[in-house]
């Protein structure tokens, strides 16, 4: 992100003409929260090439597990917001989700499978891999890739604060087998479940 008398400098123009062109809609620009303006150096290099880049449509979706984790949920969307602003993508939609990355029925996600099918965007925007799935990101990116959307993931490794989704993702796993193999009301699936909370809390302090 460039400040405005860089841009002047490299355009070779006054910053009266700049603001007229954010204003025009000329150039894309960001406002910071004091009101100052920030260019994509995208954008720098697109005027100066003299070549009209082809406009990117971006959703954003952005995932939390649980209601008490709705300051990660803002955080993601800002980092998400500001890395579509910075590589000159216009934003279509900014889907979020609290629920588990087990879920397949989460009303964010199936919004972004709508726009996917119907041709409505060029490339979803995610922080980590599993915001969108715990498990198979490889079908969802093949899935995504038949109708010309690729995923962006900002970042690679899963941070360590999320242990506890991890944690509460592997129960709901284990539940759900349980409850299969014995009955959901039955003694042995309680054991089983119990044993396996026990097996992970003795983990977590020999860790």
């Amino acid at each position: 992100m460039l400040r405005p008398k860089e841009v002047c400098r490299l355009l070779g123009v006054s910053y009266v003409t700049l603001r007229r062109w954010i204003k025009e809609g000329k150039i894309r620009a960001v406002q910071t929260l004091g009101g100052k303006y920030r260019i994509p150096e995208s954008e720098v290099k697109r005027l100066l090439s003299g070549v009209e880049v082809k406009e990117v449509k971006a959703v954003i979706y952005a995932r939390v597990s649980s209601s008490n984790q709705r300051s990660n949920l803002e955080r993601q969307i800002q980092y998400l917001t500001q890395y579509c602003t910075a590589k000159g993508y216009r934003v279509v939609d900014v889907l979020s989700d609290v629920a588990s990355g087990l879920k397949t029925n989460r009303r964010g996600l199936m919004k972004l499978f709508n726009y996917i099918v119907n041709r409505q965007v060029d490339v979803v925007v995610v922080t980590y891999k599993d915001r969108l799935t715990r498990f198979g990101f490889e079908y969802l990116d093949y899935f995504f890739r038949q109708y010309g959307v690729r995923i962006e993931v900002i970042y690679g490794e899963v941070p360590k604060d999320a242990y506890q989704e991890l944690v509460e993702d592997l129960l709901a796993i284990v539940t759900s087998f349980a409850g299969e193999l014995y009955g959901m009301r039955s003694h042995k699936k309680r054991c089983l479940v119990q044993g396996f909370k026990q097996l992970l809390e003795e983990v977590e302090e020999n860790d």
